[in-house]
């Protein structure tokens, strides 16, 4: 099958609330889709490779083998063909996956359009941000003329509270996975317990609200978990991520089995203070174990400590050193985290003592 598609991509503020969208038709002009994605926080850039990606997903799954893609982003036009290179560190992983699909077509060109040729695009993306939610069109066999607009039933999104020390690397594997579909969630504020790291810059880059909360300018860690508390809470956050986040902090009652961390080893085991990035593997590789991995946990008052959510594995080899180790075990985390949030998301963790039980089937989300 052949087809044609029109994508755009929006954010009102540049970082602001961002939305994407794409309208997707045979060759004989008839629709077959029209979504547009409300993104939440993001830029122009993210919201425009997030409609080119979402669109090739739905041709794809459609059985389309030939595909034409229309958008008014003629930088993302040129990055796809080659001409300029992706040096974002947020818009790579959207690049490297709408590659990847391309290639899947027998043939998919995507081709640069001025903005009056992609007005039906554009529409479903400025529907999605006045509603602030997903928009599907839907369409009747007989003719694409006779479509009317409706909200997707949705569910409110959870709020996450993204805390790091570092790069920030975890932080965006969750925005990407938040960009792809796969969690129904929104990052609401960054908090940094430095101020100098890559990963302040990376979530200023996202278009995300960064605080810079550090330790050692609060007298005690009393003061400085109330203000860590006050930030959290101002942002309405649902959920605590540590994504590399290095400070002990005292979690409040409120946010008690609503902190989570993940470590790059299978806890109980090299955990605990300063353990942390290489040091863990450097004592896996010390200690001669066959494998390693990560683990998700909800975190107390103790380092590394607290109820198991998931964990991965991933082997370790005779060959490894501390950086091909770490490169594995955080291809799992990539995977470990987003599931151990997904799972939050839909209430489907029980906390009995030191276990987390994942109840079966689908539930009601949490409201």
């Amino acid at each position: 099958m052949r087809a044609v598609a029109h994508t755009d991509g929006g954010s009102r503020g540049n970082p602001g609330p961002a939305a994407a969208g794409f309208v997707l038709e045979d060759e004989a002009g008839r629709q077959l889709l029209a979504r547009a994605c409300f993104l939440g926080r993001a830029t122009n850039n993210v919201a425009e490779y997030t409609a080119l990606v979402r669109v090739l997903e739905a041709a794809g799954q459609m059985g389309v083998s030939h595909l034409t893609v229309y958008t008014d982003s003629e930088l993302m036009v040129r990055q796809i063909k080659g001409q300029y290179k992706v040096k974002s560190d947020l818009i790579l992983p959207l690049f490297e996956r709408a590659k990847e699909l391309q290639a899947g077509f027998e043939r998919c060109a995507v081709v640069h359009v001025t903005r009056d040729k992609n007005k039906d695009a554009d529409r479903l993306v400025n529907m999605a941000l006045d509603a602030g939610e997903d928009i599907e069109e839907s369409v009747t066999a007989a003719t694409s003329s006779a479509t009317s607009a409706k909200s997707s039933a949705s569910q409110k999104k959870l709020r996450l509270g993204v805390l790091i020390s570092g790069g920030g690397r975890t932080m965006l594997n969750i925005l990407q996975a938040i960009h792809r579909g796969e969690l129904n969630a929104e990052i609401a504020v960054v908090i940094s317990s430095l101020s100098t790291v890559a990963g302040v810059d990376r979530a200023r880059e996202a278009g995300l609200p960064v605080k810079v909360i550090r330790r050692k300018d609060y007298p005690d860690i009393d003061a400085f978990s109330a203000r860590l508390e006050e930030e959290l809470t101002a942002a309405g956050v649902d959920l605590v991520v540590q994504g590399g986040w290095l400070c002990l902090w005292r979690i409040p009652a409120r946010y008690e089995n609503r902190v989570m961390n993940i470590h790059p080893a299978l806890l109980p085991s090299f955990g605990g203070q300063g353990m942390w990035g290489h040091h863990v593997h450097e004592a896996v590789l010390a200690a001669g174990c066959k494998v390693s991995g990560c683990t998700v946990h909800f975190c107390t008052n103790e380092y590394d400590r607290g109820p198991i959510i998931v964990q991965r594995t991933c082997p370790v080899k005779d060959d490894d050193t501390p950086d091909t180790l770490a490169a594995r075990v955080f291809e799992q985390e990539c995977l470990a985290f987003p599931e151990a949030i997904r799972l939050f998301a839909e209430d489907r963790l029980q906390v009995e003592g030191n276990r987390v039980k994942i109840r079966e089937g689908k539930l009601v989300p949490r409201p």
